[in-house]
C-alpha cells in the first residue's frame, strides 16, 4: 500500500491530483468522444457480477454504446443471483461465462466489477493480473491495505482502476470544480453534502453486514467529490445513529466531519427521509462566492459572486447545464478513450486511495488520524 500520499500537504496533493485533470470548457463533449470511439473502433469489455446495485445500469450503458463497446459477456458464479439477473431485460441475450473465460478473451480491455462490495477488491486484483483496465465500483472494499495493493498493481502494469463514483461526470459537479479550480470562489472555508433516500426492509437487510452502514455505501460518494475540492482531511469524526431498532441495526442516520486547516466539511446520510433523493445536496462556500448543487440528479446549480466572473456577474445565478445522455455514459466513455490511449483519467490514484482512507474513517471503520 502507497504510504507518502496520506502526508502530503492539501495545495501538494491538489497539484499533483489535479495535473491530470479536465476542465468543463476543455472537456471532449459528450458527442466528440462517442465519434472519436466509432473512428477508433470498439472495445472489448465484459462484466463480473451482478450483485452490485449499479450493476443493471452499468451492463445497460455499456450494450447502449455498441458503437463504443464490444460487450463479451457477463460472468455470475452464483447460481440464485444469475437466475434473478436473467429475469433482468438488461441481461437478455447476454453471453454468460465464466471469469477464466472472459479473462482469457483475446484483445480483452476492460472489466467493469459489479460484484457484492465484499469481493469487489478481490475480483478486480485477478483482472489486474490479467492485464485489462477496471471500472471498480464502488466503495472500493473494507481494506484500505488491500486497495492500496490494487492500485500499486495497476499502476505498476499501466493499467487504469477507473471508481465507479456516478457524480464526477455529472455536469454540475463538473461546473463546481471548474470553479474551485480557477478560484472563483476564493478561499474554500466549507463544504456540506447530503446524501439522503428512503429504503425498503429488505434494502436494510442486505446493507446491516456492513460495518460501515449507509455512509460506507452512500457518503462515498460526496467524500470523493470533497477531496477533490479540499484534498485530504486531516481529521474525521462520525457519528452514528440507528432510527428503526423495532426493525434491525443499520446504521442509517450517519454524520461526519471532516476537519481542514482553514476548513470544515460535514457529510451526511440517511435512508430514512420519504422523497430524500430531491434534497440531496453539495455545497461549496468561499470567501468570494459560493457553488449550492441540489438536487443532484437531475442537478440544479446556484452560483453566487461577489464580484463578475467570466460571462457571470456579481450576484446569484441559476447556472444552465448541458444535458447528460445518461449517468454512466461519459464515465465508461473516457475509459474507452484510456484503453485506446487517447487520454489519461483525471482522477490519480493518490486521490482515490485518499477517498477511500476517508470514507473508511468517516464510517467509523478504521480510526486513525
Amino acid at each position: 500500500m502507497r504510504s507518502h500520499e496520506t502526508h502530503l500537504g492539501r495545495r501538494e496533493f491538489l497539484q499533483a491530483s489535479g495535473a491530470a485533470a479536465v476542465g468543463m470548457a476543455a472537456a471532449p463533449r459528450f458527442e466528440q468522444t462517442h465519434a472519436a470511439g466509432t473512428q477508433a473502433g470498439r472495445i472489448k469489455v465484459g462484466q463480473i457480477g451482478t450483485a452490485h446495485d449499479h450493476a443493471s445500469g452499468k451492463l445497460q450503458t455499456l450494450k447502449k454504446l455498441s458503437d463504443q463497446f464490444d460487450l463479451i459477456g457477463v460472468v455470475e458464479p452464483d447460481r440464485e443471483k444469475r437466475l434473478a439477473a436473467e429475469k433482468n431485460p438488461v441481461y437478455r441475450d447476454v453471453t454468460w461465462l465464466t471469469e477464466e473465460a472472459l479473462l482469457a478473451t483475446k484483445d480483452l480491455k476492460i472489466v467493469t466489477v459489479e460484484t457484492r462490495v465484499e469481493d469487489l477488491l478481490a475480483t478486480a486484483a485477478r483482472c489486474v493480473k490479467a492485464g485489462v483496465h477496471i471500472h471498480l465500483d464502488k466503495p472500493a472494499g473494507e481494506s484500505l491495505q488491500s486497495f492500496g495493493q490494487l492500485l500499486d498493481a495497476a499502476t505498476s502494469r499501466g493499467l487504469v482502476v477507473q471508481m465507479g463514483y456516478m457524480y464526477r461526470h455529472n455536469p454540475a459537479f463538473r461546473f463546481c470544480f471548474d470553479v474551485v479550480r480557477n478560484g472563483w470562489l476564493g478561499e474554500i472555508f466549507e463544504v456540506h453534502g447530503l446524501m439522503s433516500k428512503e429504503i425498503s426492509v429488505k434494502e436494510r437487510k442486505r446493507n446491516l453486514h456492513f460495518r460501515g452502514g449507509m455512509m460506507f455505501q452512500l457518503g462515498c460518494h460526496l467524500i470523493d467529490a470533497m477531496v477533490r475540492v479540499l484534498g485530504p482531511a486531516q481529521g474525521v469524526q462520525s457519528l452514528t445513529r440507528r432510527l428503526r431498532p423495532e426493525l434491525d441495526n443499520l446504521a442509517d442516520n450517519q454524520l461526519a466531519v471532516f476537519e481542514y486547516p482553514q476548513a470544515t466539511a460535514t457529510i451526511r446520510v440517511s435512508v430514512t427521509e420519504f422523497d430524500g433523493m430531491k434534497r440531496r445536496q453539495f455545497v461549496v462556500a468561499g470567501t468570494e462566492g459560493t457553488v449550492e448543487i441540489r438536487p443532484l440528479e437531475p442537478p440544479r446549480l446556484t452560483l453566487t459572486l461577489n464580484q463578475p466572473r467570466g460571462k457571470f456577474a456579481k450576484g446569484t445565478h441559476e447556472v444552465a447545464l448541458p444535458a447528460t445522455p445518461g449517468r454512466y455514459d461519459d464515465q465508461l466513455i473516457e475509459l474507452a478513450r484510456i484503453a485506446r490511449g487517447q487520454g489519461k483519467s483525471e482522477y490519480t490514484p493518490e486521490h482515490d486511495l485518499a477517498v477511500q482512507k476517508l470514507v473508511l474513517q468517516a464510517s467509523g471503520m478504521i480510526t486513525d488520524r
